[in-house]
């Protein structure tokens, strides 16, 4: 039903992942919370500065929040750059399992929408580890991250946020573009203006 991910295919041009919180741990439990449009601009401004730089393919793991709505920018930007594609690669299988309905139809169309979709564990849910594993493959395949985090609100990025640090530190090559709430504050004032 989706495009399937090759092995190949990110070892072509510059890839960017997308995380960051869940959308219930911003307290954000409608598509249309002003909140998620000012996150989005965060999104698309760090992604239009990679873009100059030759970004190809941005990659997310499907989470709700965050990288959904990374999709959607995605998707946007898609109009103006249409050589910029989307990865789905899920931690492990049937992730939206226990999600309601409007949040499966949310996620399946995303997925539709998808230029790659496959699963990094081909089992259910087990342990925290298929989340390890999907973080390292993340790390190992992009040259660039942007997450929405931030260090005075703990959250599921924390993990990410750590291993991607280190990252730096070992390849001071790779970009990590870090969100805080700070940032997105700017983002709201200079709506504003």
């Amino acid at each position: 039903m989706y495009p399937k991910f090759t092995k190949g295919v990110f070892h072509l041009g510059n890839v960017s992942c997308i995380t960051g919180y869940k959308s219930f741990e911003l307290g954000i439990f409608k598509q249309d919370d002003k909140s998620v449009y000012y996150i989005k601009q965060a999104l698309k401004k760090e992604l239009q500065s990679l873009l100059d730089d030759g970004l190809e393919w941005v990659i997310i793991s499907g989470q709700l929040g965050v990288e959904l709505w990374g999709a959607e920018v995605v998707f946007d930007l898609q109009e103006d750059y249409p050589e910029l594609k989307l990865a789905v690669l899920t931690p492990f299988i049937s992730q939206e399992e226990k999600w309601n309905d409007q949040n499966k139809e949310y996620y399946e169309l995303i997925l539709s929408q998808a230029d790659f979709v496959e699963t990094i564990s081909k089992e259910p849910y087990k342990n925290p580890q298929q989340f390890r594993n999907k973080n390292q493959l993340f790390l190992q395949k992009s040259h660039s991250c942007i997450i929405l985090y931030d260090e005075e609100k703990e959250g599921s990025p924390k993990y990410f946020y750590e291993e991607a640090k280190r990252k730096k530190e070992s390849d001071p090559s790779f970009d990590m573009r870090a969100i805080g709430f700070q940032d997105l504050q700017w983002i709201v004032e200079e709506e504003q203006w």
